[in-house]
């Protein structure tokens, strides 16, 4: 049944915005006053701003998606309940869309409710708000509607769900400490060196005498700060334009992306993150009972770094030749060890999703301990290099008042 989006008068005379479905746009008047609203604008809500369109750009931009990661988990997480406690897809929708937090998640449920009870698939309506639902989420939900087991599979989902979030929130709180601390110091020393260096130089300026070396590099790197420092920040800015524009280069970025890895520290982090969406994401599809190619096909375009993708996307093809999948990602030398040795146990034993996804725990647990040592490393590092960095500072101010009194004396 189609729905409408509608903008109404009620007898207290405040405005009341929603959907509503029904046959009609006159069907759909009938119906508000029937709910004694007096309808204002009464339109399909198929009229919305296709994609492409200056609406649709302009709602992409300054629009944020009705779902946040969180919400969609926790969306999920409650579908999936509704639905597998037995009831259909649509009463679900129903309840959750009169549950909703805002009127634009009620708005875009309603959407999804009105397009099923057409006739859609589930997976079909979700495709329609690509910006809402991954191309992923939609390609498991078809694979649990194919099935017949939606329930288990949303059940799924929302587990891969919120195990990305929890881990994604760990890799964050353990980089916010050292990256606050990092913008404190640079804003301290540049405030001590633009303004508190020339201050207690400028003292200094009527004597005869020279003054040590440590002021007087602190006093040019003061004059360059204040006389050169907003063309450095404005090369910054062109340089940080210009490295975003090189890595949307795709050859560019893939290169990027191999040396990244190869760093110590951040790329063995870099590396088992992506091992760890890669294989959570193939144990899921592979569990939802999706093809095995389609599956690798989905978990490569979730790798983030590139060259890792174009080596999922080569076993790709040697699956597709006909090797085992155990084989065909221990040629690629870019992803853990781990991951072919568990993927092989899988064949193995007829258990692949079970052992794909003890690898993704596996991996995500040991980024999650690399990253906090890391944070851990970090935090007393740059205290100690801040406090540095001002002793200079400090004693490039010290040093010439000290030497006078010595004169004086």
């Amino acid at each position: 049944m189609p729905a409408f989006r509608f903008e109404a008068l009620d007898d207290q005379g405040l405005t009341r915005k929603g959907v509503v479905e029904a046959d009609s746009a006159k069907s759909a008047r009938s119906q508000l006053r029937t709910q004694a609203l007096v309808p204002l604008v009464v339109e399909p809500v198929g009229d919305a701003p296709q994609a492409g369109s200056a609406g649709a750009l302009g709602t992409s931009l300054f629009t944020r998606p009705v779902f946040g990661a969180t919400a969609l988990a926790i969306w999920t997480r409650q579908l999936a309940g509704l639905v597998s406690s037995g009831l259909p897809l649509e009463r679900a929708l129903t309840a959750l869309s009169d549950e909703a937090e805002n009127e634009r998640q009620r708005h875009l449920v309603a959407v999804l409710r009105a397009e099923v009870n057409a006739g859609s698939t589930f997976a079909r309506a979700l495709q329609q708000h690509p910006r809402e639902f991954a191309d992923i989420y939609c390609a498991v939900i078809g694979a649990g509607e194919h099935s017949g087991n939606l329930g288990l599979v949303l059940e799924r989902l929302a587990d891969d769900l919120e195990e990305r979030q929890a881990l994604k929130a760990k890799l964050v709180g353990a980089a916010l400490y050292p990256a606050i601390v990092t913008l404190v110091a640079i804003a301290i020393v540049i405030f001590l060196v633009s303004y508190v260096v020339p201050q207690v130089a400028s003292v200094f300026a009527g004597t005869k005498r020279a003054l040590p070396f440590l002021t007087v590099a602190m006093l040019a790197i003061s004059s360059f700060v204040r006389n050169q420092g907003l063309w450095a920040f404005g090369a910054i800015v062109v340089i940080a334009i210009g490295a975003r524009w090189a890595l949307s280069m795709a050859v560019f970025r893939e290169k990027f992306d191999a040396a990244w890895l190869n760093l110590p520290l951040v790329g063995r982090l870099a590396r088992g993150y992506n091992a760890a969406r890669f294989a959570g994401t193939l144990a899921m599809l592979a569990g939802a009972g999706v093809p095995i190619l389609k599956a690798l096909q989905a978990a490569a375009e979730t790798l983030n770094n590139r060259a890792l993708r174009a080596d999922a996307l080569d076993a790709l093809v040697l699956v597709r030749e006909g090797a085992p999948l155990a084989s065909a990602l221990a040629q690629k030398k870019r992803f853990p060890s781990l991951l072919p040795m568990f993927a092989r146990l899988g064949e193995q034993t007829g258990q692949l999703p079970m052992m794909l996804q003890r690898a993704a725990t596996q991996f995500s647990t040991e980024v999650q301990r690399r990253a906090l040592q890391l944070a851990t490393i970090l935090e007393p590092l740059l205290i100690v290099t801040m406090g540095v960095v001002v002793m200079l500072i400090v004693l490039a101010v010290l040093l010439p008042i000290i030497q006078l009194n010595q004169f004086m004396k």
